[in-house]
């Protein structure tokens, strides 16, 4: 009797306490995982949209660009490079499940430049810009299967908590893997030792980048056989990859040379521009640096960030939306207190960062080092203004590579 007084799902006959949730209609009842499978069912049929995207709304790649101008000075190639590939990728996310024979393929990309030029500052910025799930990870801490490290799934482990642990969201997010070039093939030559960080990694990396469904762990760390895993499809996931790739200038000068013959091409190796040799990378020079050729054919997009010159880092200082001058001016003012940097002071602080050859990083720890003192007295001591001269800010420079021992 008291079997007959159960609320039961009219399309699948479960009764209230075999589900999760039971709701009710006019005549009957539906339970949550009826709910779900038509869902699925609609999907199928294209009855509802795939996409939460509009051509109309999708910011195009000049506007993208124009939002990375508002924080990163210069690189204006990498800039349209990146701008294009995340407009093609959005694009991609409005073309899953139409009815159409031509199946765009998604192009990864991979950014190569010398420490502080930028390759971190865009993939952040653009985060911002962005309404799918965007994670940065790092390429060091990686390293194959059954050693100690993390295992190459522990990035879309990342990309999943970034998503609330929405698959179908993360399916469609991008991914910027920084420091690729410290999973370069550590040599050439056979070993007795396998290298797991390296070569090993590259191996793991082949199905995320090409698309495959890969089992995930929710939490991260290690598999083990009990752990209750994630699917995830890698197929619609933008994976954008930058590494400085330390002394591939060689690499690019030398196949350069190889290809000097005759007089005329004695001409044009005069015109090559040795202060910037990334600017003719090739992906012959990443195979030669130590990346596999698989790797290399699923990164199609390859784009190189100048050397910042002393009139980009001078800009790079006071000019962007978040400048590291206005982030200093910001937190004096908390305290209301008014700073303010003479031209002569930014310019030494522009003139030691080339001396210390770190590009725009180094521009934060001279102005750290200048503005420590000042930053410890200046929010007890009741002062309204604090301006920096050019003379204390040579004076603190030269307080702390003395107390370094250089």
């Amino acid at each position: 009797m008291a079997e007959k007084g159960r609320k039961r799902c009219s399309f699948c006959g479960r009764t209230e306490d075999q589900v999760a949730l039971l709701i009710a209609g006019m005549t009957g009842h539906i339970c949550n995982e009826c709910v779900e499978q038509a869902h699925t069912i609609l999907r199928e049929a294209e009855m509802l949209p795939k996409s939460d995207f509009e051509l109309s709304e999708l910011p195009k790649p000049k506007e993208i660009k124009a939002f990375l101008d508002e924080y990163v000075i210069g690189q204006d190639e990498a800039k349209c490079a990146l701008a294009v590939s995340v407009y093609n990728h959005y694009k991609r996310l409005m073309q899953n499940g139409a009815a159409n024979d031509v199946e765009i393929e998604k192009s990864n990309i991979i950014m190569v430049g010398s420490t502080g030029t930028g390759k971190t500052l865009l993939a952040r910025t653009i985060a911002r810009l962005l309404e799918v799930p965007f994670t940065i990870v790092d390429a060091t801490v990686l390293t194959e299967a059954g050693y100690v490290g993390e295992d190459i799934e522990s990035i879309l482990t990342r990309l999943l908590q970034v998503a609330d642990y929405d698959v179908e969201k993360a399916e469609r997010g991008i991914v910027f893997i920084d420091e690729i070039d410290k999973i370069a093939r550590k040599s050439d030559n056979p070993s007795i030792t396998r290298d797991v960080s390296g070569e090993g990694v590259q191996q793991g990396l082949l199905k995320l980048l090409e698309g495959s469904v890969v089992n995930v762990p929710p939490q991260g760390g290690r598999k083990h056989p009990d752990q209750k895993m994630i699917a995830v499809n890698t197929k619609n996931i933008l994976f954008i990859c930058g590494g400085a790739f330390d002394g591939i200038e060689k690499k690019i000068a030398q196949r350069l040379n190889t290809h000097v013959v005759g007089y005329n091409s004695v001409q044009n190796s005069q015109k090559i521009d040795k202060g910037d040799m990334m600017r003719y990378i090739a992906p012959q020079d990443l195979r030669s640096f130590g990346l596999i050729p698989e790797i290399v054919g699923r990164l199609p997009i390859l784009t190189s960030l100048r050397p910042l010159d002393r009139e980009a880092l001078r800009r790079i200082l006071t000019e962007p939306k978040n400048s590291i001058i206005k982030q200093y001016v910001k937190l004096m003012e908390m305290d209301g207190v008014k700073l303010s940097f003479d031209a002569a002071t930014l310019d030494y602080i522009v003139d030691t960062a080339v001396e210390y050859k770190l590009g725009a990083r180094g521009l934060r720890s001279i102005v750290e080092t200048i503005m420590m003192d000042k930053m410890f007295e200046v929010p007890s001591n009741g002062a309204k203004s604090c301006k920096i001269t050019k003379d204390y800010a040579r004076k603190q420079v030269e307080k702390n590579i003395s107390l370094a021992g250089i």
